[in-house]
């Protein structure tokens, strides 16, 4: 029985002898767990390069995303103003004609322009869809075509001193046309035809001679109906006039405030007006200058207008070009 109380004492002391020496394993781990610990100092310097790069990515997205706004503000800006000429080539296209105006065949020039006016619409949008993928080549698509309506409206407005007569509805060609004898005779018949001095007759029956000096008279009606007021003659109705004694100025007749320095009459018009309703004044300076005028008075109201379009639409088409490239330097930079 003392050996059998013995002998599980061996058995046990190994196991005692294992259960300490795990421990000790154990712990021979734990201690060297702390060995990698001068990693550690490099986190803080891992996180500030990453803090950095935190901070600035806003930055350089915050630009882009002004570049942008302002580019698409541009580009609204550029549609917009190009919103008159679309509605200017309906005023073409559909507007009536002034009286004896085709006989120049100036209805033709006018839907020419109205049609040349409807593709310049299309090629300023067309150039802000352009705009984002090759800003360059949009701009010039723009460019190229308010560079020649620039020019156009030069033109009409008679900014060339040295126009020729290919230069339609410019002001010298309007002269060179009407004071061509076979053209003058046409627009001579047209303007009796269409009777205007005739209603200022029948407008005019009961009109006193202080009152009808002071009516506003369209340039038509004062120069092909009416003699010039330089001659002094006396009033009696609005086509018969009596000349005064060797032609001297009655200074109770104001003269017509449409006349200026460059349209005044010559002297031959008082002696060519005649009260016969078939002849009136049609063969005088004055009348033919009253045409030139009404003509003229529409057609650089159009060239002004294409002058004004063409320089507010090259503009906003030059901001709207360095904004884009703005914004693509800007897109760089933030890749």
């Amino acid at each position: 029985m003392a050996e059998t109380a013995n002998n599980p004492a061996p058995a046990r002391a190994p196991e005692a002898v294992t259960t300490v020496t795990i421990p000790e394993e154990k712990g021979a781990k734990l201690e060297a767990l702390p060995a990698p610990a001068p990693k550690a100092k490099n986190i803080p310097e891992e996180k500030a390069i990453i803090m950095t790069t935190e901070k600035a990515a806003p930055a350089l997205s915050i630009n882009a995303l002004r570049a942008k706004s302002l580019s698409g503000i541009l580009a609204m800006i550029s549609f917009i103003v190009s919103l008159p000429i679309l509605a200017s080539v309906i005023w073409l296209l559909y507007m009536r004609d002034y009286d004896c105006e085709n006989l120049l065949r100036l209805p033709r020039l006018q839907t020419g322009i109205g049609i040349a006016l409807l593709f310049m619409f299309i090629i300023s949008t067309a150039a802000l869809f352009l705009r984002p993928k090759f800003p360059m080549p949009g701009f010039l698509l723009a460019v190229v075509p308010l560079l020649v309506m620039l020019t156009v409206g030069l033109a009409l407005l008679g900014a060339y001193d040295m126009e020729s007569r290919k230069i339609l509805a410019s002001p010298r060609w309007f002269k060179l046309k009407v004071d061509n004898p076979n053209n003058w005779n046409n627009i001579k018949s047209c303007i009796y035809d269409t009777k205007i001095c005739d209603d200022l007759f029948l407008k005019s029956l009961t009109v006193k001679s202080y009152d009808f000096t002071m009516k506003k008279l369209s340039p038509i009606e004062s120069g092909c109906c009416t003699p010039p007021a330089v001659c002094g003659m006396k009033f009696v109705n609005a086509t018969s006039w009596i000349k005064g004694d060797n032609g001297a100025v009655n200074n109770t007749v104001p003269l017509d405030s449409d006349c200026d320095d460059e349209n005044k009459v010559l002297d031959s018009d008082c002696d060519t007006w005649t009260n016969d309703r078939n002849a009136l004044c049609y063969d005088c300076q004055a009348c033919k200058d009253g045409f030139v005028r009404t003509l003229e008075s529409k057609w650089r109201k159009l060239g002004l207008f294409l002058v004004l379009m063409s320089l507010f639409l090259f503009v906003s088409h030059l901001f709207l070009f360095l904004a884009t490239m703005w914004e693509l330097v800007v897109v760089k930079e933030n890749i």
